[in-house]
């Protein structure tokens, strides 16, 4: 088993969500997963699992927004919208 697998990281990994396929608008954190990728041209899956990570760690919400802006120049916007998600998306389950 590799070092990568979600048992490894001792929970699910929160994935990206595939765009509507019936052309609907996006609402919520959600929304903003496309001008991430375009702004910093990385999959918004990266973002979602370095988050995911620092969660994992026991960091807070606000210190894993604040790393993405101070080690990856994220946006407060965007960093707030990846860390939101991960814990919302958590939360459902």
């Amino acid at each position: 088993m590799s070092s990568d697998s979600d048992s490894d990281r001792g929970r699910d990994r929160v994935l990206a969500p595939a765009p509507p396929a019936d052309g609907s608008t996006v609402r919520g954190p959600a929304s903003y997963f496309p001008s991430i990728e375009a702004r910093y041209g990385r999959p918004v899956q990266e973002w979602l699992d370095l988050a995911s990570e620092r969660l994992d760690a026991g960091e807070p919400h606000m210190q894993v927004v604040a790393a993405l802006k101070g080690e990856h120049g994220m946006g407060h916007g965007h960093a707030n919208a990846v860390v939101a998600f991960v814990k919302a998306a958590r939360a459902r389950g």
